[in-house]
């Protein structure tokens, strides 16, 4: 009897971690838990739900009542769409801008994931002389303010590298399409401290039995990352991907700066800043234009969100 008391101790303690985990996803998957995340993510849905169904209303209709009455007296026209789209005035014409977009966004997003996850790997799995320190500089830099580095950059891209008199690197002097150039740079020097630190953290998680087993077997350090390692982290770089395409695809400031306001590389953002009106009363063409701007990243989303929350939790736990 003695001898049962302490064992039977030590399996409560070592099972009341497993218990109370299970009671907690016991809860979680309750019918009330699944209730508040319908209501939930129904309240999150209103807002987007009311901006399409005012971008589908008359001119008139939207400026005099609001999306609700809809309900009570539907009236539908595609008119707003097709202003904003194809329409030669001052409010059109959202179709070439939609294009610069995705010529900014897509290399934008790109750039950052080949070069953090390239870093990410050496940092995680090659040894020399500084390592740490390296990866310790890359992570404080997400602390600096974007909007700090603005003016150094421009300088930069306009007037080149000067050092002691002697020019290191000449300016670039880009005009029209070729500005897109700046605007990746800009964006992939702004998104590689996070990209780096969120791949690295997934990364150093490997098992290092499955890294040594490769070395074993002649593997080169180009070719566990591109057969092992590229599989493993697709959750973490689609998470990134996500973020980094929302970020870019909403960007206003950085677009603007680097690429201009000129009809060939300004971006969406750029157009629907100007469809308000100097008055800031054309409604009809900003909901028109804002839904045709949140059609990429809401297909983007829902087609990488099954490595969403995977990718959010990369290297946050072992095994």
């Amino acid at each position: 009897m003695t001898t049962t008391t302490p064992t039977a101790g030590v399996g409560a303690q070592a099972t009341e971690p497993t218990t109370r985990g299970a009671r907690v996803r016991k809860r979680l998957n309750s019918r009330t838990a699944t209730l508040v995340s319908i209501v939930i993510a129904m309240l999150w849905t209103i807002p987007t739900f009311g901006l399409f169904i005012s971008s589908i209303r008359p001119e008139n209709e939207i400026k005099t009542t609001g999306w609700w009455t809809f309900f009570t007296d539907p009236q539908i026209t595609l008119e707003n769409y097709q202003e904003v789209l194809f329409s030669r005035g001052s409010s059109g014409q959202l179709a070439s801008y939609f294009i610069n977009s995705l010529a900014i966004t897509i290399p934008s997003v790109l750039f950052p994931l080949a070069f953090a996850s390239l870093a990410a790997y050496a940092l995680a799995w090659m040894n020399f002389k500084g390592r740490d320190w390296v990866y310790i500089g890359i992570f404080a830099l997400q602390i600096v303010p974007l909007q700090m580095a603005l003016v150094p950059l421009l300088r930069f891209f306009s007037t080149g590298v000067t050092v002691a008199g002697v020019q290191i690197m000449p300016a670039w002097d880009l005009v029209d399409e070729q500005k897109f150039a700046q605007v990746w740079f800009a964006h992939t020097c702004f998104a590689l401290p996070f990209a780096v630190f969120l791949l690295h953290n997934f990364i150093s998680q490997l098992p290092g039995d499955l890294m040594e087993a490769a070395r074993v077997d002649g593997a080169t350090h180009p070719k566990i990352f591109r057969t092992i390692v590229l599989p493993l982290v697709m959750p973490a770089l689609a998470a990134f991907g996500i973020f980094q395409f929302l970020w870019v695809w909403n960007d206003l400031l950085v677009a603007l700066i680097f690429a201009g306001g000129g009809d060939e590389t300004a971006p969406l953002t750029v157009r629907l800043a100007e469809m308000a009106g100097t008055r800031g009363n054309e409604w009809q063409r900003l909901t028109a234009g804002a839904f045709v701007s949140i059609v990429v990243p809401l297909i983007v989303f829902l087609s990488l969100q099954r490595f969403f929350v995977r990718g959010l939790l990369a290297g946050s736990v072992k095994g």
